[in-house]
């Protein structure tokens, strides 16, 4: 997945749009854009549009953020939610392995309630949230098979950490969130999942949105989360490989392929090791699942 796009669960108007915004993936959103005496509404709504964005013909991939762990409101999202199927849930505010394994637990009996094959139902998580969370970084690896991705989030830790701002006047992230970010690429890469870049709040600066993003994706991120519908071309476009790099990272597969035995290969008068073997084939493995995302949608 590339581009994610946070919608609000209580606003149908926005869901129903959202469908069309190109997304690859709608985050339905129960937790932090929706009020507390909002609650029962936003579960309502949420369910509504899953049953019926679910068994469209072409839909994006649905994932429903639930309400943390230790809020006490995550039975009653399930409750509402895992009954129509939604592809994932994104867990806010995780803390490591141990929140991952608990979050399963509870997929798991209301999947045998409903009728679900044990594990339809991913997850998620957001990595960073937490000062706690970010000495448990290097804990999911093996913690379930149901997560499928990684991401991170500078707004509640900096609430958390008691700063005033987590970017300067440019729009670049400060230093405790740039250590988040890394925290949490290195743990999604630990845990062999994709990890997904956090979302750039200032949606009316689109160059500054279009760096960020650029940088997400040379650093390692598979994609980003979108707060605004406009943001969604654009890391579509950064996170979409060229042709060209498509045919580079070809090139040097194939070479190493016809010399399977070789710790060097030249392309093109310039000599390529084997790390940059696994980085074309990472590169040609993302191309490869943003093209089944596609035609996943594109079937229902």
């Amino acid at each position: 997945m590339r581009s994610l796009l946070f919608v609000p669960a209580d606003s149908p108007k926005k869901l129903d749009k959202a469908v069309t915004s190109g997304a690859d993936a709608l985050i339905v959103d129960l937790e932090d854009s929706v009020a507390p005496s909002g609650k029962g509404h936003a579960r309502q709504s949420a369910a509504a549009f899953l049953k019926e964005a679910g068994t469209a013909k072409t839909r994006p991939y649905l994932l429903v953020r639930v309400n943390s762990l230790k809020t006490g409101l995550i039975d009653a999202d399930l409750d509402a939610v895992v009954p129509e199927k939604p592809d994932a849930i994104m867990l806010p505010k995780a803390e490591g392995g141990a929140s991952i394994i608990h979050a399963d637990a509870k997929l798991a009996v209301r999947e045998a309630t409903h009728g679900l094959p044990d594990g339809h139902i991913k997850i998620a998580a957001i990595a960073t949230e937490t000062a706690s969370s970010l000495f448990l970084a290097g804990t999911y690896a093996g913690a379930s098979n149901r997560l499928s991705a990684l991401t991170w989030g500078a707004e509640d830790l900096s609430a958390e950490l008691g700063a005033e701002k987590n970017r300067d006047a440019q729009g670049v992230l400060l230093d405790p969130y740039r250590l988040a970010r890394a925290l949490c690429l290195t743990a999604a890469a630990a845990a062999g999942v994709p990890a997904i870049d956090t979302v750039f709040v200032d949606f009316h600066d689109s160059e500054a949105f279009r760096r960020e993003c650029g940088a997400a994706r040379r650093d390692g991120f598979w994609g980003k989360m979108a707060i605004h519908p406009a943001q969604v071309p654009i890391i579509n476009a950064v996170f979409t490989p060229t042709p060209d790099a498509l045919r580079h990272a070809q090139a040097i597969v194939d070479a190493f392929a016809a010399s399977p035995n070789a710790g060097v290969v030249g392309i093109g008068g310039v000599m390529y090791d084997r790390p940059h073997l696994v980085r074309a084939n990472r590169l040609l493995e993302r191309a490869a699942t943003t093209k089944r995302s596609g035609d996943q949608s594109s079937a229902g």
